[in-house]
């Protein structure tokens, strides 16, 4: 049952505060992509790289928020939409505190993306599809899924027998195919710079 006894406390240090104070802004880098096409790997290095250059960020990952915050989920459809919830209202309180955080969720789909998008101010919400074929990402099968998938060890495995549903209109689009990781990460950066967030 949802309490309604709730009342919302103005915080006495706004958003705003905290961006003037580590001299950058803030934003959520919403990674997402089929399993195997690099989300982790670049939101990773991007990570590194601000941090490298003393930006305040942090990395949400899909497997990591599934070990802990997320655990009771499965993989159902429902399950999926929960955990792109939790993981949006997570990544919101990032962007409050006044952190760049990039978050790889496969989020694979477009509803559960645009609710979370519509949590935050226009040009807080960075979506970066990591866009790379299915055979691609199926040669690649780091964790063996692909393989478990298609042996029905799997079920409901995103890009097998769950949709996933790209991006129509991303902020970024990465070929992580065609484009090394340092290339990635150049572009996305470039991006934050463009738009004034670093």
């Amino acid at each position: 049952m949802k309490s309604t006894n709730l009342t919302w406390h103005e915080a006495t240090v706004i958003k705003q505060d905290r961006r003037n104070q580590n001299g950058h802004g803030s934003c959520v880098l919403w990674f997402t992509g089929l399993s195997g096409s690099g989300k982790s790997t670049i939101a990773n290095a991007v990570s590194n790289e601000l941090f490298r250059q003393g930006i305040d960020e942090y990395v949400l990952d899909g497997d990591n928020i599934r070990h802990g915050l997320n655990r009771d989920l499965g993989f159902s459809d429902a399950d999926r939409t929960e955990n792109i919830r939790r993981i949006g209202e997570v990544a919101k309180l990032f962007v409050d505190s006044g952190k760049i955080v990039t978050t790889a969720f496969i989020s694979p789909f477009r509803s559960d993306r645009d609710q979370v998008r519509a949590l935050f101010e226009e040009g807080e919400f960075i979506e970066i599809y990591i866009a790379c074929p299915l055979e691609e990402c199926e040669r690649r099968d780091p964790k063996n899924l692909y393989q478990k998938a298609r042996k029905g060890e799997i079920k409901d495995f995103t890009g097998i027998h769950s949709p996933y549903e790209a991006p129509e209109k991303p902020e970024l689009s990465i070929a992580s195919h065609q484009l090394s990781v340092p290339e990635a990460v150049e572009k996305i950066l470039t991006f934050l710079q463009e738009k004034h967030i670093i």
